[in-house]
Order: structure tokens, then sequence, then C-alpha cells
């Protein structure tokens, strides 16, 4: 069977992440978190001490940095430099400056060039916000993922809680999600929206294993499967 790509577009906290690598893992493919790479941008930026507001600068880091997506079974691990920042790249500190990292358009075109050679020999699970629209538009399979910004948010709670990492309360995050939602739509270059012939999926009421068993039948209907 030929090889195919996903992409899985969706808002902050929807569980692209854990979807999308559950669904490569089922199909054989590579999975590739976007948003981990704007993460580590972001997580470089504070280590090196600018401020988000410094777009030339941050830009400057950006093509200097060297980030590497290694895939593993307890996910991604992400290289930054030769600095294992696979967790730190979670802490609350990076979540919130990610968003206004993530909307330069140097920083952007940069990371999608970058995404892009990724997904030249197909059989790539992508995700993030602007994958459908702009990084692959011509994915044989584009699912825009979501949830109410309440379940989001009660989701991230316990992921952060089960980390070890989380600094915040449920509203807090609730408001923080609903704020970078807000960023995410508004933003100038590649905002989030729905490609035009991705399939909506709203998972507020669906559980992990359901959205997965979707997306490999949307698959199945569409291209045969994977491997």
């Amino acid at each position: 069977m030929d090889k195919f790509n996903i992409a899985i577009d969706g808002p902050a906290g929807a569980g692209k992440s854990t979807i999308a690598r559950l669904v490569a893992g089922a199909l054989g493919f590579i999975y590739v978190d976007t948003g981990a790479m704007y993460r580590a941008v972001t997580w470089k930026v504070q280590q090196e001490g600018l401020l988000p507001e410094q777009e030339t600068e941050v830009a400057a880091l950006a093509k200097r940095m060297q980030i590497e997506l290694i895939p593993g079974d307890e996910g991604q691990q992400v290289i930054v430099d030769g600095v294992d920042v696979t967790k730190a790249i979670r802490l609350a500190d990076v979540t919130a400056h990610v968003s206004q990292i993530a909307s330069y358009g140097a920083v952007r075109h940069l990371l999608v060039a970058l995404q892009q050679q990724m997904t030249v020999s197909k059989g790539v699970v992508m995700d993030g916000r602007d994958v459908g629209t702009h990084v692959m538009p011509d994915a044989e399979i584009k699912v825009f993922l979501t949830a109410s910004v309440k379940e989001r948010a009660e989701r991230r709670f316990k992921e952060l809680e089960n980390s070890g990492t989380n600094t915040l309360t449920l509203s807090e995050l609730e408001q923080d999600i609903a704020r970078r939602d807000q960023f995410d739509e508004a933003r100038e270059i590649s905002p989030l929206r729905r490609a035009h012939d991705a399939v909506l999926m709203d998972s507020t009421s669906m559980t992990i294993e359901e959205v997965v068993d979707e997306i490999l039948g949307l698959c199945k209907d569409k291209v045969g499967g994977g491997k």
C-alpha cells in the first residue's frame, strides 16, 4: 500500500498530539508534532534571555538553532542544540508565550520549510495549527480536531497534574486556552482555521480510542489504510 500524509489541526488542548501519535503508530507512519518546534524556539528564547517582543532577535535565534524530533515509544523526543527539552517545552512559562513566538512570519517560514521537508517521502502524521491549510495542503487526509474550551482545560489540567508540571488552577487554564484560541485565530500569518476539505471532529464527548478509530476509518475509506 502506498503511503500518504495525514494533517491534524485544531486549537490548543484538543488532544492533537496524543491522537496523531496513536494514529501514526497504528499505521506505521512517522509522527511530527509541529507545535513542539515552536515550543522549542520559545524555550530557547527564554534561555537566551530574550523577550518575546524582540521579533528580529527571535527570528535570528531560530535560524541558528538546531531542532531534532526523534520518534520514541513514549512520544516524540525534542532536542535543541544537543539538549533534551522534551519536558521543559511543556512548562507553563513556555506555553504562555508560544503563540506569540509562532505568530512571527520569519519563524513560521523557517519551521514550515523544515516541516515540509519531513513530508516529502509521505507516511507522515503531522499535527498543528496550519498543517492542512499551509504546511501540507495536499495531504490525503485532513482532520480539524476540536473540543469545548472547558473540556480542553480539564484535559490539560489532568495532563499537567500527572506529569507534575502544573502551576495553574483549572480556571486559569481555561482562561489561557481561550486566550490562545483568540490569538491563534487572529494572527496575520497562517491563522488557525479549518481547511475547506478537512473533516471536522468534535471530541468533547469522545474517548481517545474513539477519535483514533474514526480517523483510521477515514484512512480506510479514502486511501485504503497504511502499511
